[in-house]
């Protein structure tokens, strides 16, 4: 079992979709006490559809719910007296809302000056702010769907990789905001975003475009530093990504496929002339790799030691043999009795891995055991259900 590093600290967590949820699930994972805090219908994000369907499922593992209006004043009097007792508060919602509601940092900092504030927004401080932001927007406006489309044709990547690590930067934030409350007692603010966490990974096209006279091409289009590196049709129709990028390997795939006139062939004897003669190479070696089934080639680059890769779908990885095998999947309830397995945090710490505490809540599930820190009485408790202030799971 891990050790739970985060073991006694207590989030209170205002977040929907994927960034918000996805900073609160590393908290969660890593032991901490997460409280997400959605309306008494629920957070929006159970009801997505398309591919929002999997969103709540696989970002409020290890969570629990509290259900409360929080534009109701005895609403919202109930987290102004949680949030006394609470290390962190996670949000991300749009700009401004969180000020709106009374909930902004100026306001819950002076009830809890050990607070510490992390607000995931679409942009840092700067002329764009106030903006609105999503995952595909700043993927377009930051140079990641150029990148990763066809010449002329930009393209999103196959997964909220802008929310997801714009989430992560938000942890790593209140980590340090953590590291630093222990020598000075007191909390902060923290604020993470999707546009320059975009920029961030731009970062290496940018050093490059400051180093060329031509315009940097997107990755379909780019030339590879290495002579084999890229998808190959083979024998029963699959695919399979081969990438050759020392001479070790070169030798080692002649070797494996029995290719002994290229080993010996003056004219491939180096990544640097094997690029020179790359005209009638790939093709060639195209061909080559066609009469092999995918089984055969996967087997033969294990055996040499050559880096390939299936072209794999999402849901081949429920059957993965690493995955599975190296304890890296968890049972998770999708909110309906079935089960199904989901990734756990890509850690191993002191030799451990993740482990489940909770499933996805169900709405207001733990809107009761959290008011109970309140010491508020069943009746209390009961009274505000009768007015929707509150949902627990029994009303």
């Amino acid at each position: 079992m891990m050790s739970n590093p985060l073991k006694g600290l207590k989030v209170l967590e205002f977040t929907h979709a994927v960034m918000g949820p996805c900073t609160g699930l590393m908290l969660a994972d890593m032991g901490a006490d997460v409280v997400h805090v959605e309306p008494i219908q629920g957070d929006s994000t159970r009801r997505l559809q398309g591919f929002g369907t999997g969103y709540f499922w696989f970002y409020n593992r290890n969570k629990k719910s509290l259900a409360i209006d929080l534009k109701s004043k005895e609403g919202l009097e109930l987290i102004y007296d949680l949030v006394k007792e609470y290390d962190i508060v996670v949000e991300n919602f749009g700009p401004g809302t969180m000020d709106r509601l009374g909930l902004g940092y100026e306001k819950l900092s002076s009830l809890n000056k050990g607070l510490i504030y992390c607000a995931l927004k679409g942009f840092l401080s700067g002329p764009y702010e106030k903006r609105h932001a999503m995952d595909e927007v700043v993927q377009m406006m930051g140079g990641l769907a150029y990148m990763t489309g066809r010449e002329g044709d930009p393209l999103r990547a196959g997964t909220s990789v802008i929310d997801i690590t714009g989430g992560m930067f938000g942890y790593i934030g209140i980590l340090q905001a953590l590291y630093e409350r222990e020598k000075t007692g007191e909390g902060g603010f923290v604020k993470s975003a999707l546009f320059e966490t975009c920029a961030f990974l731009m970062g290496q096209h940018m050093a490059y475009a400051s180093q060329i006279d031509y315009q940097i091409p997107p990755m379909p289009s780019r030339v590879s530093a290495w002579s084999i590196y890229k998808v190959f049709d083979t024998k029963d129709a699959n695919k399979v990504f081969v990438g050759i990028i020392s001479e070790k390997h070169w030798l080692r795939l002649c070797e494996v496929f029995d290719w002994e006139d290229w080993k010996n062939d003056a004219r491939l004897a180096t990544n640097n002339k094997r690029i020179d003669e790359r005209e009638w190479f790939i093709p060639a070696l195209e061909d080559r790799f066609k009469q092999f089934t995918k089984s055969e080639i996967i087997d033969k680059c294990d055996k040499g030691h050559i880096p390939f890769a299936p072209i794999s779908r999402p849901e081949d990885l429920f059957e993965d043999e690493q995955l599975n095998k190296g304890g890296s999947l968890m049972e998770v309830d999708m909110g309906d009795g079935k089960m199904t397995k989901l990734p756990k945090f890509p850690l191993e710490y002191k030799g451990t891995r993740v482990e489940k505490r909770l499933d996805p809540p169900k709405i207001g599930e733990h809107t009761t055991e959290v008011l109970a820190e309140l010491n508020l009485s069943e009746d209390a408790i009961s009274d505000m259900v009768a007015k929707g202030i509150i949902k627990t799971q029994e009303s």
